[in-house]
């Protein structure tokens, strides 16, 4: 596709107006869960921008036209009652699963992952396991989350599994290279850049994290391709803070991801 497309794509989680019902039950999964109202502001926003959301399968060489772009990490429960108000408005996403987690409480089962599949969205995986921090995983291993989650997906599916979204959002150039290396075509990100890029085979897109206090307005300007700019920067300081201090960076992401009693985590 041409390198001037500017692609405005929106990462979501949990719709759920009972938090306790669908997906990861830990402190950080909490800002993610968007009420059903909440979510349905968010899309009517999205509406007023000036393109319909369509499928990164849709891309085609040589179109260069601004495209918005609907994700959803995880494979929370959830995934269903997203995807039905997303059918009402006749649009559809792509639902990224932790495969690890297929079947367990608050997480699609191979009926629902196939119901979505078969309404037209796209199904991609978010690794086998979740991993938190996937760019300090040896190469090795973000390979083997890649295939296994790929192979598992395309059995369930019966067809290839293409487009992927990486786990935890942090990214370096050995996380892109091993999604290219293990025969992705589409690799979604959490940098909220508009103009995706190459990295082998693979087509790299940034996103924008939707939270559930994200304001409607916010969401309404960047489906318009305004603010990415200040969203990249702020995701940049963001980031730049907490590689400075690794040990505590670490210590972070454990208190977010650390699961109450009877938690769901991947295994």
């Amino acid at each position: 596709m041409p390198a001037s497309s500017a692609i405005a794509s929106f990462m979501f989680h949990e719709v759920t107006d009972d938090p306790t019902s669908s997906g990861f039950q830990r402190p950080g999964a909490v800002v993610y869960k968007h009420t059903r109202e909440g979510f349905t502001r968010c899309l009517d926003a999205i509406a007023e921008g000036s393109a319909p959301p369509s499928l990164v399968t849709e891309l085609k060489e040589g179109i260069a036209k601004p495209r918005i772009l609907l994700t959803f990490d995880d494979g929370g429960r959830s995934a269903l009652v997203a995807a039905a108000e997303l059918e009402r408005r006749g649009w559809r996403a792509h639902f990224f699963i932790v495969t690890s987690l297929v079947g367990h409480p608050g997480f699609l089962d191979a009926a629902g992952i196939r119901q979505l599949h078969r309404a037209g969205h796209v199904i991609g995986s978010h690794s086998h396991t979740h991993p938190n921090i996937f760019r300090e995983q040896p190469v090795s291993r973000m390979l083997e989350e890649w295939r296994t989650s790929c192979d598992r997906l395309a059995q369930l599916l019966g067809g290839p599994c293409q487009a992927a979204s990486v786990p935890g959002g942090d990214i370096s150039a050995r996380v892109l290279e091993s999604a290219d290396a293990a025969g992705l075509r589409y690799l979604f990100t959490s940098e909220p850049v508009l103009v995706p890029h190459q990295v082998g085979d693979c087509l790299v897109l940034g996103r924008f994290s939707v939270k559930a206090n994200t304001p409607p307005d916010q969401v309404r300007h960047l489906a318009g391709f305004r603010g990415w700019t200040g969203a990249r920067v702020r995701r940049r300081l963001k980031v730049l803070a907490t590689r400075a201090v690794p040990p505590l960076y670490r210590l972070y992401i454990r208190a977010r991801t650390r699961a109450p009693s009877g938690p769901v985590t991947p295994q």
